[in-house]
């Protein structure tokens, strides 16, 4: 139940503060035991920290702050310096891996049926 913010009341999200609004203390204690956005923030925060994307991420932007001149499309220079691939059309690839996958089943079959021929024929040709 939101309630005008005093001094026995939570702000449960910080924009509820700032509008006067937050939850009574007393239903907190019952109806938090779910982990809140902020918490969720934080943990994911933290996973970003450890896995060193943040440190990644801040790399690639002093390195675009730094370039003498604006690169025209910032999206590109950032994939360039992570190493992405630019210039490849994603889909062609996968297409192009399908047909390919199915290439290999077919000639596989075709490689099965001649050994199969060629084990009968020589099984024809003892008897």
């Amino acid at each position: 139940q939101l309630l005008p913010a005093s001094e026995t009341c939570v702000p449960v999200r910080p924009a509820w503060r700032s509008q006067g609004l937050c939850v009574c203390a007393a239903e907190t204690s019952s109806t938090m035991a779910y982990q809140t956005p902020d918490s969720k923030k934080e943990e994911f925060r933290k996973y970003l920290e450890k896995s060193g994307v943040i440190d990644a991420l801040t790399k690639v932007l002093v390195g675009l702050y730094e370039e003498p001149e604006r690169p025209p499309n910032a999206v590109d220079y950032i994939k360039r310096y992570m190493g992405a691939p630019t210039g490849i059309d994603v889909d062609a690839l996968r297409q192009e891996n399908d047909n390919l996958k199915k290439e290999r089943e077919e000639l596989r079959a075709t490689i099965d049926e001649l050994n199969s021929r060629l084990t009968e024929d020589k099984e024809e040709d003892d008897a």
